[in-house]
């Protein structure tokens, strides 16, 4: 089974992308929707993140995300603990997912696969690409957010330029249409080589 890492900075439209390669029949492994459940779900994450940043860390049992982002945005080292806590646990999860696919090859798509070194278990990268100001306006339009915030995650994140330097395929996605074409030329590629 080939497994594709499909990834991309905040507002580069990774899940435009992936609804798309859905749309072909890939079989698509969303992480960060993964982790908000295992977050919410699971009572071990709920304790070591009620430990870690305390009891505000869930509000009537959900997740408080707002005051999460605050935290770990401003602060890698609390970014670096919650990653350690979060990580295995969806990694063991995509793993158990990938037992009961049966395609030539899949996608997990997520945010933050070259920062923590994770980018050497793929056969194959795709990074998706946009300009940061078509990103920060798509972020202002989707998200209750601000510029500042939406920069304070981007520091957190590589450069396109360093995302692209180790990817097999790169999707500019301005246009959607454009964006198509892309995809379609990947996924043939990535069946011929199968």
């Amino acid at each position: 089974m080939i497994i594709v890492g499909l990834t991309g900075g905040i507002g580069s439209g990774k899940t435009t992308v992936a609804k798309q390669f859905k749309k072909l029949g890939v079989p698509v492994y969303i992480a960060d929707v993964e982790a908000k459940n295992l977050m919410n779900k699971s009572k071990i994450i709920k304790r070591k993140l009620i430990q870690l940043f305390g009891d505000k860390a869930y509000i009537n049992d959900t997740l408080n995300k707002p005051f999460i982002a605050d935290i770990i945005f401003n602060d890698k080292n609390y970014l670096q603990k919650m990653n350690d806590i979060i990580h295995p646990r969806v990694a063991k999860h995509f793993k158990n997912w990938v037992l009961k696919q049966d395609a030539p090859y899949l996608i997990k798509e997520v945010a933050i696969l070259f920062e923590n070194g994770g980018h050497k278990s793929y056969d194959y990268i795709i990074t998706v690409t946009a300009p940061k100001d078509l990103r920060i306006k798509r972020l202002l339009m989707r998200d209750n957010t601000t510029k500042e915030k939406i920069q304070a995650i981007m520091k957190n994140q590589w450069s396109d330029e360093e995302k692209i330097k180790h990817s097999h395929y790169v999707i500019e996605n301005t246009a959607l249409e454009l964006t198509q074409k892309q995809i379609v030329n990947i996924h043939e590629n990535i069946l011929e080589s199968v």
